[in-house]
Formats: C-alpha cells, structure tokens, sequence
C-alpha cells in the first residue's frame, strides 16, 4: 500500500500522545477515589465496577482515529476490480496457412472454436467487433451487444493470401475511433482519393499514456509473419499513442514450414518477437498456443483479465467508512453499558 499524500502520516504521532493522556487520566481518577475516608463504603456504593468494558469504547475511538488519519494520506492499493472495457475486437488471421493441420483440426477452425467460447464468456454489457485479415483487412463484424451475429461472423471466415498484420491492427482502431478519420485506403493498399470541400479534416490525435485506454482492447490473432501491408510496429504505435491495448496471441509452427494446399505451397513462420514487441509497446501480453487446447486456455486467460483487471486503486472511502464505523460502534457501546457517551 501506498500514500499521495505521505507527509500527512506525521498525523499518526498523535495516537501515542493520546494513548498517554487516557492512561493520566486514569491514574488521576484513581487517585481522586482513594482520598474517600472508606475505600471499601464506596465499593459497596458503586457496587461491581465496569472492569475491562471501560476500555472497549476510547480503544475502539481510538482505532476510528487512526483510521481516519490513514484516511487522510489517501492510501493507494493494488486490487482486483471489474473491468470497464466497453468494446473487444478480435482481429484474427484468415491467410491461408490457417488451414495447417498441425493444430488440430486445423488452425482456422481452432482459432474459430476458442473465439467462440471467449464471446461467450465475456459479459453482455461488453461490444464486441470482428476484424479479418490477410493480403487485405475487412471489418466482418461492427461492434454489438449480439452474440449471435458475432459467432455468425466468425463462421463467415474466407481463407485468402498474404498476412497484413499490420492492416489488421489499423482497421481494428479505425473501427474502435471512427471519428479519427483513420484513412482506409493505407491499409488496403488502394490509391488515395483527394480531399473534397465537404470532408472534414482529419482528427489531431494527442498522444495519451500506452495502455491507459481501459474502454477498449484488441486481441490478435496470426499464425505467420507479415508479407504485406503496414509496418505492423507503425501500428502499433497507432494503438500505443492511443492508449489501446493490443493482445497478442500466435498459433501454429514457430520454427516455420511448408505448407501445401490445393496445389500450391508456402514457407511459414510464426513471427513471435514482432508480436511480443507489438503486446510490450501497447502495455499489453504475448500468448503462444501450440495446439487446440492450448489456444483455448489462452482465450479463457484472457476472458478473466478483460473482466476483471488488477490496477492501482485509491482506497480513502474504504478507510474514511471503517473509521466512522468504529466511531458509531464506540459511542454505541458507550450508551449501552453506561447510559452515555463517553
């Protein structure tokens, strides 16, 4: 735990001084009872003594101040708390190699099977959107409420050629700030239209912290490396720059081999350290899965950490409730064993 505001921890000296004070107090007491002619008539007076009741009311103020004065230094804690992503986009691979049986029963239909269980783990307050890529990036799922349209829409793979990981991350923030004017035609490679009179200009983004955009996540997911389309590290930043998260998940050979399918083949690598770069530049994590099972622990990994996320949280209501609390507890005590507060 942590403080902002250390310096007020001073404050705390002032519980031992009145610690002091209540025990003055009572050994002045006392002696004011011991100056009665007959210490045993007033005994019998007063009948049996409180005892250790006495002690429970200022002990009980006591820790109600102490509390308070924690309070007060505005204490910072590392908890686990629901999280408030608002949108996830799946970003997932569709190039041919995806269809490698290596990853049983074949990578596509692995990748479909686990994106599927991790929809439906995700709370329904939570948007999900559905980006495929491969020679080019389309957008086969908006962001919705409807599980069902998602899980349709991943059914709805094409394998196509070439792997533009880079498209996949530009098209997934295009589709999460469409307000940014983020230009489509860069990621598919289309040539430019010139600007017209009547469009607006395009959105001045302000660099934020990487990682503190906590409404919105990306989670991609390749089998290969790039042959085509954006720098996937330029994308990155893009997403850094933006404080979106980009998980990223690798399935199928990291070695790299040739594939063959319907007459032709291809030499496939799974490019790991580009897609640890892209996890460590966005704040985000890496996640190898080598086979089916594999792949669908790593969505249930991820299904936990998007709903509920660990962060520093500042904890001073928690700390200014306990101590009225105790306050209450202690005043409440007080009138019931002695008819009055102390």
């Amino acid at each position: 735990m942590t403080f902002q505001w250390q310096e007020l921890l001073w404050l705390l000296l002032l519980l031992p001084a009145l610690v002091l004070l209540y025990l003055w107090l009572l050994h002045k007491r006392k002696k004011t009872a011991v100056r009665f002619a007959s210490v045993a008539l007033v005994k019998q007076a007063l009948g049996k003594g409180p005892g250790w009741r006495r002690h429970v009311p200022p002990l009980l103020l006591l820790l109600s101040l102490g509390t308070l004065l924690l309070a007060v230094a505005r204490p910072m804690a590392v908890l686990k708390l629901p999280s408030n992503q608002e949108t996830i986009i799946l970003a997932m691979d569709v190039s041919g190699s995806m269809r490698a049986a290596d990853v049983q029963p074949n990578r596509l239909v692995a990748a479909q099977e686990a994106a599927k269980t991790f929809v439906a783990a995700l709370p329904r307050s939570v948007r999900i959107g559905v980006v495929s890529f491969a020679g080019t990036a389309a957008v086969v799922q908006a962001p919705t409420f409807s599980r069902e349209d998602v899980v349709a829409a991943i059914d709805r793979f094409q394998l196509q050629r070439g792997t533009a990981i880079g498209s996949g991350i530009v098209l997934s923030l295009a589709t999460l700030f469409p307000e940014d004017g983020i230009d489509l035609s860069q990621i598919t490679g289309a040539r430019a239209m010139p600007p017209s009179p009547g469009d607006k200009p395009k959105k001045v983004i302000t660099p934020v912290e990487p990682g503190s955009y906590s409404s919105a996540a990306i989670i991609l997911l390749t089998d290969g490396q790039r042959t085509t389309g954006p720098d996937p590290m330029e994308a990155a930043k893009m997403a850094a720059e933006r404080g979106v998260r980009v998980y990223t998940v690798g399935i199928g050979t990291k070695n790299g081999e040739i594939i063959g399918f319907e007459g032709w083949s291809m030499r496939v690598r799974l490019d790991e350290e580009t897609l640890k770069s892209i996890a460590a530049f966005t704040r985000a994590n890496y996640f190898y899965a080598g086979t089916a099972e594999d792949l669908k622990q790593v969505y249930h990994g991820l299904s936990s950490r998007l709903v509920v996320e660990t962060k520093e949280t500042e904890v001073t209501s928690l700390f200014a409730a306990a101590g009225a609390l105790l306050a209450f507890l202690a005043a409440a005590l007080s009138v019931w064993w002695f008819g009055r507060v102390m």
